[in-house]
């Protein structure tokens, strides 16, 4: 029986509660960071190491969304699922913010007040580096859309491995074979890290990404690990 004393946030209800705040807010938390290395890593290589700059991003984002719309239409649905995505970032990010009218309004040559020309000059000083984040930002997400594209496959996949997994420890199991808690806790946790370390990586990747050869690596290893998790399952079912 719970304490008369304990408080709300420590109860089951408020538990319930705020759990979907609480992933909301870590997912939030996620994309902004993701988002953050995506900046750096962009400007970095169009600074730094690109003598092409902002050119050659342009043209990373026009060849990941050609991919794109040609991987959604094998699949029968149209461009919006990989533009719409893109989009949508694109808006909370700079349209929100008012970045995106700011540069369309300082773009005109109409004269301006004395704050709007201080700002201009500052907009205009760090142009490039604007720029590049505006089109970083709509490249994370249209591969963002493009990885969700095989998000099909590696759930048949995992259904597969799984199934697998549960038929060779029933088999294991009926000839006194051995269970193994920590085998099963490594797969599990290796299959976050090669969803989360490899879909971030294909992300915020400053050349080109060969979906089919990367994402289906990255489905088929979670696959695997997801055979090895339940083969050593070592609780009954």
């Amino acid at each position: 029986m719970a304490s008369k004393n304990t408080s709300f946030h420590e109860g089951p209800l408020a538990g319930v509660l705020l759990s979907p705040l609480k992933l909301a807010f870590s997912v939030g938390l996620g994309l902004v960071a993701i988002l953050l290395v995506a900046w750096s890593i962009d400007w970095m290589f169009v600074s730094r190491v690109r003598p092409d700059g902002v050119d050659r991003l342009h043209s990373l984002l026009a060849a990941d969304l050609g991919h794109g719309i040609s991987l959604a239409a094998r699949q029968g649905r149209g461009a919006g699922e990989i533009t719409g995505p893109a989009n949508l970032l694109y808006g909370l990010v700079f349209e929100v913010t008012g970045i995106h009218d700011m540069g369309l309004r300082f773009a005109e040559p109409s004269a301006l007040s004395i704050p709007d020309t201080v700002v201009r000059r500052s907009y205009l000083a760090n142009r490039e580096a604007i720029e590049t984040a505006m089109v970083g930002t709509q490249l994370l997400g249209v591969r963002f859309a493009t990885f969700m594209r095989f998000l099909p496959l590696l759930l048949l996949l995992y259904a597969v491995g799984a199934a697998d997994g549960l038929t060779e420890r029933a088999i294991r199991r009926s000839c006194g074979g051995r269970e193994s808690a920590s085998l099963y806790h490594r797969a599990k946790y290796l299959q976050m890290v090669a969803l989360g370390l490899g879909g971030v990586a294909l992300l915020v990747w400053p050349g080109p990404v060969a979906w089919e050869l990367c994402a289906g690596l990255i489905v088929i290893l979670t696959a695997w690990l997801a055979r090895q998790q339940w083969a050593f399952y070592k609780k009954h079912l």
